[in-house]
């Protein structure tokens, strides 16, 4: 399947949209004063950056001189113009935002191809490309060339570029063009500045990957999700429904061992706020010797009795696929055995086609209204076993015990915990919770004391962290 979300590419004029040019623009109009003689009023020219170099000088020289007095111009600005540009504000940030996306951004603009080239290099700003001398149309087809997406501009000329190659039309108030021009002259959004662009970028993505993430809903017609309740499937349920109604979806929460009671009430409970079906097959993860020898990949067998249990469930349902939350930041990661696990059983990965990442999928989530949105992380009780302690159904009985125990302990003493865990290291537990409160429950051991079932209990100084355990594996392959 070709990747839904393409690189991004963005394109900038330059002049009072990412530089600020107007103090070079004087310097260099007062040079070509100073050798034709030619009363040239630099603040007034700057006022009207927008247009060709020609346009403005016709408005001070007859027409048989403009083409002299532009070689003339051209020839001050390295020297006048160059080093009297600034980077808007908010410029460099916008240029990394798009980095950050892995998106690529180019220049066009109406200033001369050297002009815009030196002032890039002066002011280290991280583009992909420069293109001068096109204004209007003109830069509509430069635009097309490199397949901009988007065109960012201060001028009304800006936004006609823009529909010209139907790019999206941002327009921004850095230049003498109102917002309400800007808009009459088709500009799909308006900033204030290039300060705004990094979370107008952000949204712009995210609508983009929603509608990706339809399409691919659409595409597999029904869907078992694989719904945990925490905030990636849940939103994955949530999409499935909307893209494909409430007779083409069903939830199924396997019930084992190592899933907390409390998440399957939670799980129940969103399923039926949606309206969609939900079941509760058993897995018996404990059945492998892979999942209960408990090595660095546990996971691949925990995911393998999923999906072997889900996908007949799915056939038998009628449903066509198995689509697991799996999303684009969980692909990135380093250690995710579970995860081939799934694809070599044909499971399907809507949210990681559609290039969703964790970030993404809370803000849809808020978007939509989801309980989920903010919901912390809730690993299978599993993951608090360290690696090479064997997994059986006592110790993940003995682990749930003692956070439930744990949190109202805190709650309690009016300590609220957002993100914790009891580690079983094998006859000790390290709780690792919120950084925030680690210095409280230092000088509350008995808070601690609720802990049973463990020769001792310590409390983690650096706090939670996603993945800790990995930590120990890790460091357990470093030393092999």
């Amino acid at each position: 399947m070709a990747d839904p979300t393409p690189t991004l590419v963005v394109g900038f004029d330059l002049d009072m949209t990412l530089v600020d040019a107007r103090p070079g623009v004087i310097a260099t109009c007062e040079a070509v004063t100073r050798e034709t003689g030619v009363a040239i009023d630099g603040p007034l020219a700057a006022s009207r950056l927008g247009p060709p170099l020609e346009v403005e000088l016709a408005n001070w020289v007859e027409a048989d001189r403009v083409d002299e007095l532009a070689e003339i111009y051209r020839r001050h600005y390295p020297e006048f113009g160059v080093p009297g540009s600034t980077a808007m504000p908010g410029a460099h940030e916008a240029l990394a935002a798009i980095r950050a996306i892995g998106g690529s951004s180019v220049i066009v603009s109406a200033k001369s191809s050297r002009g815009v080239a030196d002032t890039v290099a002066h002011l280290g700003l991280d583009v992909d490309a420069t293109l001068g001398g096109r204004f209007a149309e003109a830069k509509g087809a430069a635009l097309a060339t490199y397949g901009a997406d988007v065109y960012v501009g201060d001028h009304a000329a800006d936004m006609i570029a823009a529909r010209s190659c139907d790019a999206v039309a941002v327009g921004v108030c850095t230049g003498m063009t109102s917002a309400a021009e800007l808009r009459a002259a088709g500009a799909d959004v308006v900033l204030v500045d290039l300060t705004e662009f990094p979370e107008w970028l952000a949204s712009h993505m995210l609508s983009i990957r929603l509608a990706a993430l339809d399409d691919r809903l659409r595409e597999l017609e029904s869907v078992v999700v694989a719904f945990s309740g925490g905030a990636d499937s849940a939103f994955l349920l949530a999409a499935a429904v909307r893209s494909l109604g409430v007779d083409n979806v069903i939830a199924a929460t396997a019930v084992s061992p190592s899933l907390p009671a409390a998440e399957l009430a939670g799980a129940a409970a969103f399923a039926a706020g949606l309206g969609v079906r939900h079941v509760t097959p058993a897995t018996d993860e404990l059945s492998r010797a892979g999942y209960r020898d408990n090595a660095g990949d546990r996971c691949f067998f925990c995911k393998a009795e999923l999906l072997d249990v889900l996908a007949p469930l799915a056939a038998d349902l009628g449903m066509r696929y198995v689509a697991t939350g799996t999303n684009a930041d969980d692909a990135k990661a380093g250690f995710r055995p579970g995860i081939r696990a799934a694809a070599e059983r044909g499971a399907v990965t809507p949210l990681l086609d559609a290039g969703l990442t964790k970030s993404d999928v809370r803000q849809a989530s808020r978007r939509w209204g989801l309980a989920t949105w903010d919901k912390p992380a809730a690993a299978c009780l599993s993951s608090r076993i360290a690696y090479g302690v064997a997994v059986t159904a006592q110790r993940l009985s003995r682990v749930e015990r003692a956070e439930t125990a744990l949190r109202v302990a805190l709650a309690n003493a009016g300590l609220a915990v957002r993100h914790l865990r009891v580690r079983d290291l094998g006859d000790r537990a390290r709780v690792e919770l919120d950084a925030g409160l680690v210095d409280a429950v230092k000088a509350r051991p008995d808070l601690l004391e609720v802990i049973a079932g463990f020769d001792a209990v310590e409390l983690d100084p650096r706090g939670f962290r996603s993945g800790a355990m990995n930590e120990l594996l890790v460091d357990a392959e470093r030393w092999r």
